[in-house]
């Protein structure tokens, strides 16, 4: 069972070692539209058994040699073959992201299409990256270091953005020569379907390729597989520091990219209404499910009141509906579970700061998990709505004393992911930057360039996905040292 408009094949099957094979125990997963909360699709589930056999044939591609033996090039142009079989699917991945997490349909074919882009230029380095390099050396003719794949490696994909997320994961892998165990969230599986269905039409090897959709236990038991050399995860920082516990337990190497808490900074040359319309549109971009998001806007505080008012006009002028109606600003929030979390999140603001506007549940809308946009104001930083990952259209408007003061309350965080500087002076905003203890930096917004590398400092995670960085994750450095240059490397 899959929505309209998506043709998968074998949604009742696994992608294992070159062929849809059935589930070793026959289990389903239901995916619920947050639109009309009605199961819209069902797939298969993996268990400890399917994972085992996934991680096997994995196994086997990588240590045969027939993936990782190829030239970069060539596995490159495989991978770019992938990704124009996907670019012809854009449609089918975009219904895929609207109706299983509410996603706007204005925007899918936007976002989509700029995750076939970012596949295009990881194909590239194929040919462009450095594999071998010759360095200088006092001690031999030839000083090589050569970067060879880690080896089996399994990619894990968040719910928000399952298709851009899981795609480059796998792109950058393939590339560097790694063979790959996809497992997508268990909400979002369909856009997971549809890249291996591009995989098996592309004629990667079998095994190269593998995909496993389940719940949390048996992706607990895939991780712990000693025959897994590498875990790329994006999600939960909760899950992420269970992942680094498992991976650092046998050495296995890992990439977590997990949550955030990230501040804007708006200084005093910033006009009051140019400051509301980044903030209060921002906060309800994919329903404000953004690990980067900027949730916590952090102003002087003699401009604080007027800034609020601000915001909260724009916020009243959202219009809130279903995610296929093309006028929709902002649609639900992905499942039930997440309405819940915000709703708590909610009702521990109102307890510590003043709620401006929003807060509660549209009053158009009796079913589907839709939250109006919500500002806070006058908020602690050290609260727990400023503090703690809300994951959606909820933001915290902090007074601060100056500018070094705004800085100390947007580096007051567990997380380190993103931020913003919303001011006309580049040098400040460069300057202000380079103090914010976070992986990325915007100047007057939310600015996420995918051709750079993303990742976050503290508890926001470990490496780095994006640009040639991105590819780096996925290799192991080598140095070679001979009497001679090789007659081909």
């Amino acid at each position: 069972m899959t929505p309209d408009g998506i043709r998968i094949a074998h949604p009742d099957k696994l992608f294992i070692d070159g062929q849809w094979v059935a589930p070793a125990r026959g289990g389903r997963i239901e995916i619920v539209s947050p639109n009309s909360e009605e199961v819209v699709a069902r797939v298969a589930e993996a268990t400890n058994e399917d994972m085992d056999s996934a991680v096997a044939a994995a196994r086997r591609a990588f240590d045969n040699g027939a993936w990782s033996g190829m030239s970069p090039a060539e596995r490159g142009a495989l991978v770019g073959r992938w990704a124009a079989i996907l670019k012809d699917r854009i449609g089918e991945l975009s219904a895929a992201w609207t109706a299983q997490v509410g996603g706007l349909a204005s925007f899918a074919p936007i976002m989509h299409g700029g995750g076939v882009a970012t596949l295009e230029f990881i194909a590239s380095l194929g040919e462009s990256y450095p594999f071998v390099e010759r360095r200088p050396s006092a001690q031999v003719d030839t000083a090589l270091v050569v970067r060879e794949p880690v080896g089996v490696t399994v990619c894990i994909a968040p719910w928000n953005a399952p298709f851009a997320t899981m795609s480059s994961k796998v792109a950058y892998a393939l590339v560097a020569g790694c063979t790959v165990v996809m497992k997508p969230s268990p909400e979002t599986p369909l856009e997971a379907y549809i890249m291996a269905e591009a995989a098996e039409a592309a004629g990667f090897p079998a095994g190269v390729l593998n995909l496993v959709c389940a719940d949390r236990d048996a992706s607990d038991h895939l991780v712990n597989n000693p025959d897994v050399d590498k875990v790329s995860f994006t999600g939960s920082t909760a899950a992420g520091k269970r992942i680094g516990q498992v991976c650092a337990s046998r050495v296995a190497r890992c990439t977590l990219e997990l949550g955030g808490k990230s501040a804007a900074i708006v200084r005093d040359d910033f006009p009051i209404e140019a400051a509301a319309a980044i903030l209060g549109n921002t906060i309800t971009i994919m329903s404000g499910q953004v690990c980067a998001m900027l949730s916590r806007a952090i102003v002087p505080k003699k401009r604080h009141d007027e800034l609020a008012d601000a915001i909260a006009r724009v916020m009243e002028g959202i219009k809130i509906g279903h995610s296929d109606a093309p006028d929709t600003q902002l649609g639900p929030l992905a499942m039930k579970r997440q309405l819940d979390r915000v709703e708590d999140y909610i009702a521990l603001g109102r307890e510590s700061a003043d709620l401006v506007t929003g807060g509660g549940r549209p009053a158009a809308f009796n079913k589907g998990y839709f939250i109006e946009p919500t500002l806070f104001a006058n908020v602690d930083n050290r609260s727990r709505i400023a503090q703690e990952e809300i994951f959606g259209p909820v933001l915290a408007l902090i007074p601060a004393e100056d500018e070094d003061d705004a800085i100390r309350i947007a580096n007051e965080s567990q997380y380190g992911l993103n931020g913003s500087v919303l001011t006309n002076d580049a040098d400040a905003a460069y300057r202000i930057a380079r103090q914010m203890r976070t992986g990325g930096v915007g100047q007057n917004g939310m600015r996420l360039e995918f051709g750079m590398p993303f990742g976050g400092f503290k508890q926001s995670g470990i490496g780095r996905e994006g640009g040639v960085e991105g590819l780096q994750a996925y290799l192991e450095t080598k140095t070679v040292l001979l009497d001679a240059m090789p007659a081909q490397l």
